[in-house]
């Protein structure tokens, strides 16, 4: 069965080897932004699969100085290999039977994008929209008044009802950020 993996934030041969286990065959490697938390395993999951890296183009440069940016934080995370396919807003990706749909969703970072699937309520959005927070904007690339219009125009836009799976935390949906979130008020 065709997978994808989104964001291999770390331990890239465990995601391998998980993914094998279950009997999936990963076809795509698709990241959301290329922080370092989020990119993490992004070079020991090639070289296990060799699947090609989707990225936006605006995310290129931010990947390219991930070690050094772990670095930072006494991380170390192996040099992240180039990026194989560029993403573009509104792009439909298919694997297997399912069609993600791709959301340029900047603000958090240069070049963010958001993935998905309409026909099973699910949005994977990395960094930008969490129950009942925002990604961070202090960081290089950061934005605040972007990110707001991206929640605003990208996700506020989806029905309540759409699972909101990001890059850290719990699982919640739009219309539980729509009621609660001290953000979006």
């Amino acid at each position: 069965m065709e997978a994808a993996i989104i964001d291999p934030a770390w331990n890239g041969r465990a995601i391998a080897a998980t993914a094998d286990e279950q009997g999936w065959f990963i076809t795509h490697i698709l990241l959301t932004h290329s922080h370092f938390d989020h990119v993490g395993g992004l070079a020991e999951l090639k070289t296990e699969v060799n699947a090609p890296i989707y990225i936006h183009p605006e995310a290129v440069e931010m990947l390219q100085l991930a070690t050094m940016s772990a670095a930072l934080y006494q991380i170390h995370i192996p040099a992240p290999p180039p990026p194989d396919m560029m993403l573009s807003d509104d792009e439909v990706l298919r694997i297997g039977n399912l069609e993600l749909r791709v959301l340029y969703t900047p603000g958090h970072a240069p070049g963010h994008v958001s993935f998905y699937l309409p026909q099973h309520g699910v949005v994977f959005d990395g960094d930008v929209l969490f129950q009942e927070g925002i990604g961070r904007t202090d960081l290089p690339g950061g934005d605040h008044k972007l990110l707001m219009r991206t929640i605003q125009e990208k996700l506020m836009t989806l029905p309540d009802e759409t699972h909101v799976l990001s890059g850290h935390g719990p699982a919640t949906t739009i219309g539980n950020e729509r009621q609660w979130n001290p953000f979006l008020r």
